[in-house]
């Protein structure tokens, strides 16, 4: 069920008092094993911060690989900690911060690659705000769940982000920097971190070997930012070295989290285009290889190239919610 049924009982406390304990109780024989079920009972503060948990967990994974909704609104997202109503998402191409695939999103960018983990937040506040209008939970146990929501997303997204670049603690500063360096320089998402397992920890290599497995990414890129990258990678090989994991280790690791391929909307266009024209072979081919997204599948690198300049027009990259 949406957070926005809530949401629109606000007004209705009775409405409110009547229907989330029979949500409660249809989601939880569903969701909760037996175990976790006999602990929840009716105790709606745990539900609502396991809400804000799953929620937070979701959205953590969502930044990991690239991911932006569109329409992060409370019609949108379930108190099963899901979300609904797919309309104009999209992959990161070239990593932007303030990347949003919505039209009608554009003169804010409310719902921006950026904002998604604030506006989860105001989401599961929105949720808060309805159960405690039923009286169901207290000011001091709405805001307990919205810091679970806070602490469990940093806990996940540092999580994540640590294992995209192959380390074993979370390292603030040089993640910070990398995102930094790519946003300057409009570096593909999905390519380059998947690129980044070729690192190898070497100390003898030159400034060019050491950029090697980054060139299909770092196009055209100034003397100025060609040493920027230089001294991130020589910190990022001396974090490298001193965790103790073999380069063979740290690659198999890293293309687990590291996706080769994403659904990105040009390769939709391509599809849909070609099966408007009763040709579904593409569509095929395309569900074949996002079934497995970290494989390599051998034959199959166009899925895996950095789009073309057609896939950044409107309608292709970008779409309105009515699309």
């Amino acid at each position: 069920m949406a957070l926005q049924f809530f949401v629109a009982a606000f007004e209705n406390s009775c409405a409110v008092k009547q229907w989330t304990p029979l949500v409660f109780q249809q989601l939880v024989p569903s969701v909760f094993s037996p175990q976790e079920k006999a602990f929840f009972g009716t105790c709606f503060m745990t539900w609502f911060c396991e809400v804000a948990e799953r929620t937070a967990v979701l959205i953590a994974k969502w930044q990991g690989v690239g991911f932006t909704h569109g329409v992060l609104n409370t019609d949108n997202m379930s108190v099963l900690g899901l979300t609904i109503d797919y309309g104009p998402f999209g992959f990161l191409d070239a990593f932007d911060p303030k990347f949003t695939p919505n039209t009608t999103d554009l003169p804010g960018r409310r719902y921006c690659f950026a904002n998604q983990p604030d506006v989860g937040m105001w989401n599961v506040a929105q949720l808060a705000s309805t159960l405690s209008s039923g009286n169901l939970i207290n000011d001091d146990e709405a805001k307990y769940g919205m810091e679970r929501y806070g602490a469990t997303f940093m806990e996940e997204y540092q999580s994540i982000m640590t294992k995209k670049i192959g380390l074993k603690k979370y390292n603030k500063e040089l993640i910070s920097k990398l995102l930094s360096n790519m946003a300057f320089d409009k570096v593909d998402y999905t390519i380059f971190f998947r690129a980044l397992s070729n690192i190898k920890t070497s100390s003898d290599l030159s400034e060019d070997k050491l950029l090697s497995p980054l060139k299909p990414v770092l196009l055209d890129i100034s003397k100025e930012r060609k040493k920027a990258w230089i001294d991130w990678i020589q910190q990022y090989i001396h974090e490298l070295t001193t965790s103790g994991i073999s380069d063979e280790e740290r690659k198999a690791s890293m293309d687990t989290i590291n996706p080769k391929f994403v659904l990105r909307n040009y390769l939709c266009q391509t599809a849909i285009d070609a099966a408007e024209q009763g040709d579904y072979s593409e569509v095929r081919r395309l569900l074949k290889v996002m079934q497995k997204p970290y494989d390599e599948h051998p034959g199959m690198e166009k899925y895996a190239r950095l789009p073309p300049a057609w896939a950044y027009r409107p309608g292709v990259c970008m779409l309105s919610c009515s699309s």
